[in-house]
This record gives structure tokens, C-alpha cells and sequence, in this order.
């Protein structure tokens, strides 16, 4: 039996997770089922042979992400304590994809044995329509009733009627007809003879009924091609990364496919979601880090996180939401609990760093595609974004960005690491609000910068003025009051009284990434945190070993998680520094080729490297990230200096390194507003070739030595 891995579709609003025989089984707080806005829909699908679970041969999401394949078959079978079938004569054939709130299944059973058997193939199904927030642990003292409807001899439906008044279905369709069918479960006789097989298709809809008796096989072809075209013209606006290395190729397809799939279309453009199973919505600062990192390969993802959180920013007070006028947004929710306000994260904006993150992926996309309409339609946005920064967000004037949660209700903690126990002082005492996390302030610093560029830009001259001497005056004042000497980093955070939590966290390692940091301090912050107590091998520890609250198994105080270092490492690289971001690179390279279908998680476990061991898995990751799914380009980004100049309308490498397991890479279809490009990166000992082996249009191409 493998290992129980879950396998993860995801399409549009709609995910699932399946054990590895394609099973639900949402026993024991399992994460199993098919979800839809924040509601599981179904969370028991089971299939039986002859009422004996099967074997599993194998299970494998394909490349691109749409279709799982089981492959299964029968165990010794007997009757009265006698054989009557021996095991892997029958072999069970499963498909299952997502399309448009659906969850479709091809079965295929086929008789391999000599002899013809009469068999009875069973699904047992159930929905409890729980709330995402339920399946996470959270227990309600009401809930909505629940109901069933046999609708014809191949349809059943599930129905919830909700205390928010919504009602929810879940229909289950067969074709063809089931001999017997319940509401809890459908059974099919099958008699096969030597080498015959049968059919059976299942769809299971989120509240769509749309669809007349016998079309369900004849809709399971159609959609599966549609599903597939979607991804491909989605995916397809991608650069594409090949290279010497195959296990590299698998790692950055996987990437591509895992992006792809977790991008949701909206009305205000293409999103990231942040990551299954509990954070299939939108999350402001993943969905702009995400974008950050794509921006490079497909910068139209970074337009529709811009243009989704800017059409949500907050406009008034309200503390129950944590929103203050021109905060941006971080989760949106769409469930029972949310809509009852039994959770508050409806539209909730707990988070201190996604205001500015907002205006600094504003810049970088105008940097990157010159999309000066675009910037005029944001900029009474990111004006908003930026007083907030300067009144609400820095409520007491003393320069700084600081938070304090105004639900109790909401989170303690709003920087990226927002467990309740991730900001500390260096005896372990948990810090205190207001809370000024250092890498908030080098957010701020840098969407000033980049909005000083936009202002200018816009013919705004004066207030590009202002906002450069307010990014240096915030500069001079981080470096006097922020930098502990004895440390060789920049404190995690001040507390409320101001003093500093002098704890050596990879928070510091975002002032890279930022340019807040002064350039010798840079240097020191890049030792310190690629030194042992912090570089565990496969990646930098959230926080170092030495400090008081250092956990491998922690989720943000001891763990590796592949987006920090991605930021981590482009900081790196803006100082020079790219031995260091090699370092990062290669470790989460090492990680990704002992992870299942080569996919980064969104965290795994900080214990130290040791030869011919794998990275120890934090248990309940979120698989597929899209953040972490997203590094790899930031790594590649990283490595090779690689930016993007809108006034020249050139593609720039500054000072391009490949690490040791690349000995070649090929980026394909590189555009700017000129044309596009091909271009082949060849390592030669310590210098990096480089080769244009297409080009259409005009498209400038600098190499910087």
C-alpha cells in the first residue's frame, strides 16, 4: 500500500481531495471531499468490489493537472472461506476531473481472467456540507437541515438548507442506471466474460442541475476537452523553462501546472488562490507575492490581483473586519460561517503588510509591462493604500507601520507570519501590540519608491519628490532603531513600548528584497541567516536555532518555507549576492526531488540536511501553494538578474549565474511590448552564456557583466 498522499484537482471555485485510490473518506478530521465556495459538497465517496475495498496499482495527477488516474484491483475475493476470485484478475480504471462546479468519473472495469464473473461494483456516498472552517476543527452549536431527493433511476440529490438561508445540492448523476440506488449509496451488476470490460460515468454537481438524463458519459468527453483547452490557454501565456537537468524540468512543469490550476478567473481578471485544501480563496498578500514572482513569465496574473484588490479595498471603519479605509484585503470567504459572521473573514482585512505589498506589485507591474493605463485606472487606489500606511497603519506617528488586531475574534498576528506565538523576544516572551515588523517597514519603503517611479510617470512630479524623501527618511530611521549589532540582523519586530524583539528570523532577510538595507548590513543580514543556525540544507529556517521559541516542527517558528526563501533570495541577488542565492536554490531543489510529483509544499519541517535523507513533511501543508509553486521562477529570476525595462522596452540579465545542476536553460517566449524572445543560458565554470535562439519584433536584450 503507498504512502496516503492526498491527490488535489482544482478547477475554477471547485476543488477536491481524494485519497490515493481516488476515494472520500472524511473520517478522523480528514481534509477529503469536493469543495465548493467554502462548502464541502461531498464527503464520503467510496468504491467497493464485491463489498471489499480494492488494491491500488497506482495514482498519478497528470502532468497538466486536470485528470487523476487510479489504477486498481481486486484483492483475493472468496465466499464461505473459499476462493471464488483471485486477486488482480479484475482491474478497475479510474479518471476524475473538475469542470464548471462539476466533479466527473469515467469507471472502468475490466475482466482479465480466463473465466467470466459476476460482479457487483458498489459507491457509497454521502455529503455533510460543512463548512471549510468546520473541517478545520471549529465546532457550531446549530447547524442547517439536511435533506435527500431520488430524482429519477440515475439521480439522487443531496440538500442542505443553511441558516444563512442559501440552499446547497449536490446531485449525483450515473449512466447508465445504477440496479440499485439510495441516498446514501448505487450498485451496479456487472457480468463480464474473459476479456470484457464495462463503463460507468458519475458526475457529481455543486448546485448545477443543468443536464437531461443519458447525457452524463456524452458530457464527460465534451468537458474534459474543454477543461483540458482551458488550461492550455491559460498556461500557455507562460515563458516556459527547459534545462539540462530533467529533474529540474519536472519541478518547473509541476510549478507551472500547480500556478495554473490554483489561478481562478474573476470578474476583475485572473487570481492565485492561495493554496488547497484550506485556502482555495483569495488571500491579498499570496495572491501579490504569487503574482510577484509570475510576473516575469505572465504578468497578466499580476493585473488581476491588482484589479480584484483594488474593487475590494476597504472605503470605512469597521473593527469587526479589521478594515480601515484604503486597507487591502486579506481573505475573502464564502461559506456558511462567514456569511453568519460566525467567522469573520467574509471580507476581512487583518493584515498589515498587504497595503503595501499592493502598491510595490503596482510598480513592479508597471516596470515590467509599462502599462501606463492600467496605473492611471490604480492610482487613486494606490493613494489610498499609501495614507493609509501614513495614518491608520502608523497610528501612533512614530514613523513606523505597526498592527493591533480590533476583533478578538481576528488574527493576533497580521504579518505573513501570523501564528499566535511567531513574534517573540529573545527570552521567548510573546510580544505585545502595537506590533512594527521589520520586513513591513521595507515594504513601505519600497511602494514609496516604486510610487514615486508611477507618480512621475503620471506627470505627478511633486509627489514623486515627497515620496522619494519619505522612503529615506523611513530608511534612516529603520537602520538607527531597528539594527542589532551583537545579532548581525535587523530586530524581527518592535513591540508596543518599542522595544526591539532581537530575534534572529528570515524576516530580515525581506529588507533585502525591499533595498531598505544599507548595503554592508546586507552582507551581514546574508551570513547570518545563510550561517547553520539558519540554513538548514534544504532551505532558511523561519527563525535560527538559537532562538528561545526554535522549533523544526513549528509552522512559522523553526520551519522552511519555500516562498520566504524565493523573496529571500531575489534580496540577495538586488545586493549582489548571488552565491547566496544559489545556496536557497539549490536547497529547494535538493527538497523538491524527494517531494511527491516534485512539488514544492507550502512549508516542510527545518531539521537539519543529512546525506541520503529526505526533508521531513510539516503534516498538514497546504499542497499545492500558490506561492510555493510560484518560487521556482523567483529562483530562476534570482539566479539570472533578470528584469524588465518598460522605457527601452528591453529584457535585461544582470551579472547572470546558473547553480551547479543547470549546466543549460532555455526560456521560451520572453515578451515585452515589442515582440518576444527566445533565449539559451549555457554555464561555463563561473560565467553564464547567453544565446538568442528566437526573436520577433523588437526586443532589446542586455547582458550585464
Amino acid at each position: 500500500m503507498q504512502e496516503r498522499r492526498p491527490r488535489t484537482l482544482k478547477q475554477g471555485h471547485t476543488f477536491a481531495v481524494f485519497d490515493p485510490r481516488g476515494d472520500i473518506v472524511a473520517d478522523g478530521g480528514s481534509a477529503d471531499g469536493v469543495y465548493h465556495r467554502d462548502t464541502r459538497y461531498l464527503s464520503r465517496l467510496e468504491l467497493r468490489l464485491n463489498d471489499a475495498p480494492l488494491l491500488l496499482l497506482s495514482s498519478n495527477v497528470q502532468e497538466d493537472n486536470v485528470v487523476l488516474t487510479v489504477d486498481l484491483s481486486n484483492p483475493d475475493l472468496s465466499l464461505a472461506g473459499r476462493n471464488v476470485l483471485r486477486g488482480e484478475r479484475i482491474h478497475v480504471n479510474r479518471r476524475k476531473y473538475l469542470w464548471q462546479n462539476c466533479c466527473y468519473e469515467r469507471l472502468l472495469v475490466h475482466n482479465f481472467d480466463v473465466v467470466p464473473h459476476r460482479l457487483t461494483l458498489s459507491i457509497s456516498f454521502a455529503s455533510d456540507f460543512a463548512d471549510l472552517f468546520e473541517v478545520r476543527g471549529q465546532k457550531r452549536t446549530r447547524r442547517g437541515r439536511s435533506s435527500f431527493e431520488r430524482r429519477s433511476d440515475a439521480s439522487v440529490a443531496l440538500l442542505y438548507s443553511g441558516l444563512d438561508g442559501v440552499k446547497r445540492v449536490t446531485t449525483l448523476s450515473f449512466e447508465p442506471a445504477p440496479a440499485r440506488l439510495d441516498g446514501g449509496s448505487a450498485q451496479f451488476d456487472l457480468a463480464l466474460g474473459p476479456g470484457e470490460a464495462a463503463r460507468m460515468v458519475l458526475r457529481v454537481a455543486c448546485d448545477d442541475e443543468s443536464i437531461a438524463e443519458g447525457n452524463v458519459a456524452r458530457r464527460f468527453y465534451s468537458a474534459a476537452r474543454l477543461a483540458r483547452r482551458a488550461m492550455r490557454a491559460t498556461s500557455g501565456r507562460a515563458t516556459s523553462l527547459d534545462s539540462s537537468n530533467s529533474l529540474f524540468n519536472e519541478m518547473a512543469r509541476r510549478s507551472v501546472a500547480d500556478l495554473y490550476m490554483l489561478v481562478t478567473e474573476t470578474e476583475h481578471g485572473p487570481y492565485p488562490f492561495a493554496g488547497i485544501p484550506w485556502f482555495s480563496t483569495v488571500f491579498g498578500r499570496d495572491g501579490i507575492i504569487s503574482a510577484l514572482f509570475a510576473l516575469w513569465i505572465d504578468p497578466t496574473i499580476a493585473k488581476g490581483v491588482l484589479s480584484f484588490l483594488a474593487a475590494t479595498q476597504a472605503t470605512e471603519v469597521d473593527p469587526v473586519r479589521d478594515a480601515e479605509p484604503g486597507k487591502i484585503l486579506h481573505e475573502m470567504r464564502d461559506g456558511e460561517m462567514a456569511r453568519l459572521g460566525e467567522v469573520p473573514f467574509s471580507r476581512y482585512y487583518g493584515s498589515v503588510d498587504a497595503t503595501p505589498l499592493f502598491v510595490m506589485l503596482a510598480g513592479e507591474y508597471f516596470a515590467r509591462t509599462g502599462d501606463l493605463e492600467t496605473v492611471r485606472r490604480l492610482w487613486p487606489n494606490i493613494q489610498a493604500a499609501l495614507r493609509w500606511c501614513d495614518t491608520y497603519g502608523d497610528a501612533d506617528g512614530d514613523g513606523f507601520v505597526e498592527y493591533h488586531r480590533r476583533n478578538a475574534d481576528g488574527l493576533v498576528n497580521q504579518g505573513w507570519k501570523d501564528s499566535h506565538d511567531a513574534i517573540f523576544h529573545e527570552d521567548g516572551r510573546l510580544a505585545e501590540g502595537p506590533i512594527a515588523l521589520c520586513e513591513v517597514q521595507g515594504y513601505v519603503y519600497a511602494a514609496k519608491h516604486r510610487a514615486a517611479e508611477l507618480a512621475a510617470a503620471l506627470g505627478d512630479h511633486d509627489s514623486a519628490s515627497r515620496l522619494r524623501r519619505e522612503a529615506e527618511a523611513l530608511r534612516d530611521k529603520f537602520e538607527a532603531v531597528f539594527w542589532c549589532e551583537e545579532l548581525s540582523t535587523y530586530a524581527l519586530a518592535l513591540d508596543g513600548a518599542k522595544n526591539p524583539c532581537r530575534v534572529v528570523a528570515s524576516n530580515a532577510g525581506h529588507t533585502l528584497l525591499t533595498g531598505i538595507a544599507a548595503p554592508e548590513r546586507a552582507c551581514r543580514v546574508a551570513d547570518t541567516l545563510l550561517g547553520i543556525s539558519c540554513f538548514s540544507g534544504w532551505g532558511i529556517r523561519t527563525v535560527a536555532m538559537s532562538s528561545a521559541r526554535y522549533n523544526p516542527m513549528s509552522y512559522h517558528n523553526g520551519s522552511v518555507w519555500p516562498h520566504d526563501n524565493a523573496l529571500i533570495a531575489l534580496g540577495l541577488a538586488r545586493y549582489g549576492l548571488k552565491s547566496g542565492a544559489s545556496k536557497i536554490f539549490r536547497g529547494l531543489f535538493d527538497a523538491a526531488g524527494y517531494m511527491d510529483l516534485r512539488r514544492l509544499p507550502e512549508l516542510f519541517c527545518g531539521f537539519q540536511w543529512r546525506k541520503l535523507n529526505a526533508p521531513t513533511l510539516y503534516p498538514v501543508a497546504c499542497i499545492p501553494q500558490a506561492w510555493a509553486a510560484a518560487s521556482v521562477f523567483a529562483l530562476v529570476q534570482a539566479s539570472l538578474g533578470l528584469s524588465f525595462t518598460h522605457d527601452a522596452e528591453e529584457i535585461r540579465f544582470d551579472r547572470p549565474k546558473l547553480p551547479r545542476f543547470l549546466g543549460e536553460l532555455h526560456l521560451r517566449g520572453l515578451q515585452v511590448k515589442g515582440g518576444s524572445a527566445d533565449v539559451v543560458l549555457r554555464r561555463h565554470d563561473r560565467d553564464v552564456a547567453l544565446n538568442i535562439t528566437r526573436r520577433e519584433g523588437n526586443v532589446p536584450i542586455v547582458v550585464l557583466r
